[in-house]
């Protein structure tokens, strides 16, 4: 995953999985041909990946145990 830089003018939308009311929730949102992630109460922090090592990532780990 590649280093995040200013990012500015995106929609962020909150996982289906957060609970309510919380502010510790998983957002998304795309820029570019990237997809950002990042945790609500710490927004400032954002991981920045594209849509081919996002899907390689989740298949993986839907394979768990």
């Amino acid at each position: 995953m590649r280093a995040p830089s200013v990012i500015r003018d995106v929609t962020w939308q909150k996982s289906s999985f957060s609970g309510g009311g919380g502010e510790a929730c998983v957002e998304l949102a795309t820029h570019a041909d990237d997809i950002l992630i990042r945790e609500s109460d710490t927004p400032a922090h954002v991981i920045r990946t594209t849509a081919a090592t996002a899907r390689a990532f989740l298949t993986r780990v839907r394979r768990l145990p």
